[in-house]
């Protein structure tokens, strides 16, 4: 595929080389025609002799067609010269010219959400590429007010949501007795599932923005916290770690963390196990379990969706979170079936040196 680059140098090339030829040509046939006039007005005609520098007397008419052939040699070099010449002048000039594009496709490829405050800024006459970069910094306007916008309400939505369900939990535990039977359980029970359901939201929601703030995080350590953190549910858990410091979020990498395990742990068979191994960069974690039919693969990774085999009620949301926290820090997330049931979550952080397998896109959540 030629680039643009290419294209516009042929063109400058090919207009250059079709004046210059048209233009050689015509001086060529002109002179022809002026010197074959002029013999013919000699006195004597066209077979007066002259004398060379050699001493060989030649009919004027012989001069004149070696004469032509000569210039028609000196043509043909001068033209395969400024070939050469055109093709390196139309490179430099086509080069020149798309400078501001690769300064505005370049801009474009940097940005992310956490760093919508660049702008473009060409200088230059106002031309056509001038208004292409001043639009398209009026557009990185827009888009950094309207993310300015939806993080404020995330942030507004964080405190106005949880506030009624812990003053609800509190009315609950404070205001029935324990006495009242399974009512108060029941309510429990639902206001525990808001809560996480509200907190996965806008997890999910803050992961999708993008990170403001970077800083070293020890994913190794991270992983055991969550191990030591977490309970097994009568499931065998194994881990294998390597250090491992991954520029992010320290918050967001625990949660991708444990709704990896959460995921492991839920969606496994009574007394199975889940392996969790962080090696050169890539966490996998892989857990025995039910099989996962081959339709709902492109169910899994998606928010709200569910698989119907489950030892427990889940939002829907747990990979859905992995997925955005892992794109947020440029990691990759690949999905595997295991022979026999259960699922390989393999997660590759950026300078991971073990390539990602060539698998489908699926997972459970």
């Amino acid at each position: 595929m030629t680039t643009i680059r290419v294209r516009l140098t042929l063109i400058y090339s090919g207009l250059f080389l079709l004046t210059s030829v048209v233009l050689l040509v015509t001086v060529n046939l002109l002179l022809r025609q002026t010197l074959d006039t002029q013999i013919g007005r000699l006195p004597g005609g066209a077979v007066a002799p002259i004398t060379p520098t050699r001493g060989v007397r030649l009919p004027l008419p012989q001069l004149v067609n070696n004469v032509i052939s000569h210039q028609w040699r000196v043509t043909a070099l001068t033209v395969g010269i400024l070939a050469l010449v055109s093709l390196v002048v139309g490179w430099l000039v086509a080069g020149r010219i798309l400078r501001p594009i690769h300064r505005i496709t370049a801009t474009a490829q940097r940005l992310s959400l956490s760093t919508l405050h660049e702008r473009i800024a060409l200088a230059g006459p106002k031309d056509e590429l001038k208004e292409l970069a001043d639009t398209f910094d009026a557009m990185l306007d827009r888009l950094e007010r309207s993310v300015a916008g939806q993080r404020r309400f995330i942030a507004n939505a964080s405190h106005e949501l949880r506030t009624p369900l812990a003053v609800q939990r509190a009315a609950i535990e404070i205001g029935l007795p324990e006495d009242v039977g399974a009512i108060r359980g029941t309510l429990l029970l639902h206001n525990h599932r808001a809560e996480k359901l509200i907190d996965a939201l806008l997890v999910l929601a803050q992961a999708e923005h993008g990170l403001d703030d970077r800083s070293p995080v020890a994913l190794d350590q991270v992983v055991r916290l969550v191990l030591t953190e977490r309970g097994s549910d009568g499931v065998t858990v194994t881990e294998r770690t390597e250090p491992f410091v991954v520029d992010g979020d320290p918050v967001l990498l625990n949660r991708l963390v444990t709704n990896l395990l959460d995921n492991a742990v839920r969606y496994n068979h009574p007394g199975g196990t889940v392996e969790v191994a962080l090696s050169r960069g890539v966490l996998t974690v892989r857990n025995t379990g039910p099989h996962v039919p081959q339709e709902r693969f492109g169910d899994l990774f998606e928010p709200f969706r569910r698989l119907q085999t489950t030892r427990g009620q889940g939002a829907g949301l747990g990979l859905s979170i992995v997925a955005s926290i892992a794109k947020a820090h440029g990691a990759d997330v690949r999905a595997s079936p295991n022979p026999g049931g259960g699922l390989e979550l393999v997660v590759a952080f950026a300078g991971a040196e073990d390539a990602m397998p060539a698998t489908d896109d699926s997972g459970q959540c």
